[in-house]
């Protein structure tokens, strides 16, 4: 079963569009959505959450048509997390617990404050002098609060140092523990998506490029590291993206299987992959 379906989606605005976007996120796995400033990537959180309509296609979440009355209801089961978290600037924490109490039908008020004393946010300062870090944790800790099935992250940890970081990817792991348990998220922290996701979806200029399985993907490329007439005796096909070093040589991501055997390949990470591809596509 798959917990989010876009099928042929289209939305355009003055200079940029999102053209036939068809992407999946199965139940029970971790997908991270991973593109520049500017591919579109919060515009396809907003289209799947309702908030804005697209110009074709369909947007299926839980089952429910994001457009339907009933999707409503179905919210129950979404937690949300926005790169910028919302809440009224005049409210504490404690306050916007009842607030929020009173918002989900299952909203777990212990879990919720287990998740303050966790991320050590304080219970009655007032949300507008929250630091940014500060807000996204208390937005990370509403969102799981109400026992969601799905999570859809906008950069949930912009704005964390790095042993919070840690400290949330590996809360969002234990989440997806449970088989009916997914997530959609979107980072431009590759290595968390690395540690975390089981497939990665790639958008650039409003075009999906791919969404696979993490680790074929990595199987699937190997950095090349050696001199330009190295890299061009290589069939054209299998160099993706290359890199001219400031002191000669260059780097290139190829598709290991157009490659001759016994060259020697590094493997790559999540973000070798990103960036070398959108090198490709600038120079095509």
């Amino acid at each position: 079963m798959n917990v989010i379906e876009l099928s042929h989606i289209r939305k355009a605005y003055q200079g940029f569009a999102i053209e036939d976007l068809n992407l999946s996120v199965a139940e029970g796995s971790i997908c991270g959505l991973v593109g520049e400033n500017g591919a579109g990537k919060s515009t396809t959180i907003r289209l799947l959450m309702g908030a804005i309509r697209p110009d074709g296609g369909e947007a299926r979440v839980l089952g429910t048509d994001s457009r339907s009355p009933a999707f409503r209801d179905v919210k129950e089961d979404i937690g949300v997390v926005l790169e910028e978290a919302y809440f009224p600037e005049t409210l504490s924490a404690v306050q916007m617990g009842r607030v929020l109490r009173d918002t989900y039908r299952n909203w777990d008020g212990e879990q919720y404050d287990a998740f303050l004393k966790r991320f050590d946010i304080p219970e009655k300062k007032p949300f507008k002098d929250y630091s940014r870090g500060m807000r996204m944790k208390l937005g990370i800790a509403a969102a799981l609060s109400h026992r969601p099935k799905l999570l859809v992250l906008d950069e949930p940890t912009a704005g964390l140092d790095p042993i919070v970081r840690d400290e949330v990817v590996e809360l969002f792991q234990d989440f997806t523990r449970q088989m009916d348990h997914s997530i959609l998220i979107s980072s431009h922290i590759l290595s968390d998506l690395e540690k975390l996701c089981d497939t990665i979806a790639f958008l650039h200029r409003g075009k999906l490029l791919f969404c696979q399985d993490k680790d074929a993907l990595l199987d699937r490329y190997g950095l090349f590291a050696g001199t330009s007439e190295q890299a061009e005796s290589l069939l054209p096909e299998a160099v993706i993206g290359v890199e001219r070093r400031q002191y000669g040589g260059v780097r290139a991501l190829v598709d290991r299987e157009l490659c001759p055997r016994g060259l020697e390949l590094e493997r790559p990470t999540v973000e070798d992959v990103i960036l070398f591809m959108v090198k490709g596509a600038k120079a095509a």
